[in-house]
């Protein structure tokens, strides 16, 4: 793969391209899915981060480069953004310099040259939604993906991008000072109902190995945000139900790895990518917390058919804690 680093990027998402097609799979939910290339052994390797659009400041940079070292060497994919991609109050439109200072011209690693498929964060709405939803910005930059709420099918795994934002009650009710851009939202309790549905459906239809589901809120957390009580309610259920392997959010700017004693779920939190160090942190059995830091950093995650593992480094490209789950019939199989 190292001679790939010599193919011109607008050839390498050319290609890229033409994989990205929009498909039903035949299920009455209509969340678009995507269609995300695997290697030729059939694994995938990407790269999570969250809560970073800083024009480089608190350490976005640092975390970038260390991003594109430890990309090269797993080879990576794709990457995922968790939200809260542009501070602090999202783009103010499609000509908004920010996008260039804070992801353009910070990821700038070859190996970072790949999709980076993003959800919104409560900050990005605070800005023009439009604008970052917009193809627009694929003309700007051909890695940004960026949809409210979508499906990437990689073979192997199923990722399930969801729109959190929507869900929390004090962004409607007690907003402050700030103003939400909630075109396409309301009325509210719809959007919701159609959601929660949508999600159901594509999760129970979904034949992949691995069912991975991305969101900008905790479900589960210890850090300065913790639980989300909205998603306790509403979106758990549903992932439980459907027997998802992993929840990935940002929101709390820390790395995070919490399991669970209700099902097999583990609550994954990558928002470090920039300011950090918040310092409060709330207590939680330790047979469910299995790894809390309170700084900058991000996760990679490499899946087969079989195995999954994923990994959390710091600013400096440590790694600070490691995963390894199995399908076990898979793997024993094998």
């Amino acid at each position: 793969m190292a001679s790939l680093r010599y193919i011109p990027i607008n050839f390498i998402f050319h290609v890229f391209s033409l994989f990205l097609i929009f498909s039903g799979h035949g299920s009455t939910a209509e969340l678009k899915t995507l269609l995300q290339p695997v290697k030729p052994d059939g694994t995938v390797s990407f790269l999570v981060i969250g809560d970073w659009g800083r024009g480089g400041s608190y350490n976005q940079s640092n975390v970038a480069l260390q991003m594109g070292e430890v990309g090269e060497k797993l080879n990576i994919d794709f990457v995922i953004s968790t939200g809260d991609n542009f501070y602090d109050n999202g783009l103010i439109g499609l000509d908004d310099p920010a996008f260039q200072d804070s992801f353009t011209n910070i990821y700038t690693a070859p190996s970072l040259q790949k999709p980076w498929y993003t959800v919104l964060g409560n900050h990005d709405y605070r800005g023009d939604v439009e604008a970052q939803l917009s193809p627009v910005l694929r003309d700007l930059d051909n890695r940004w993906v960026c949809m409210r709420s979508f499906v990437v099918n990689a073979e192997v795994v199923d990722f399930l991008f969801i729109d959190t934002t929507p869900f929390v009650d004090k962004y409607f009710v007690q907003p402050n000072k700030h103003v939400y851009d909630w075109r396409g939202i309301l009325p509210r309790q719809t959007y919701l109902n159609n959601l929660l549905k949508e999600v159901d459906v594509a999760l129970e239809e979904s034949a992949a190995n691995w069912k991975i589901v991305i969101g900008h809120h905790t479900i589960k957390s210890v850090g300065h945000h913790r639980n989300t009580i909205e998603l306790e309610k509403q979106l758990l259920p549903i992932l439980q139900a459907n027997e998802v392997d992993l929840y990935v959010n940002g929101h709390d700017h820390c790395l995070e790895h919490i399991s669970s004693v209700e099902s097999k779920i583990q609550f994954m939190t990558s928002g470090g990518g920039s300011k950090a160090w918040k310092g409060d942190v709330n207590h939680l059995d330790p047979q469910e917390l299995k790894f809390y830091y309170d700084g900058q950093g991000f996760m990679s995650v490499d899946i087969s058919e079989a195995e999954l593992r994923a990994v959390f480094y710091d600013v400096s490209g440590n790694v600070l804690h490691h995963w390894n789950t199995y399908k076990e019939a898979l793997y024993f199989a094998s």
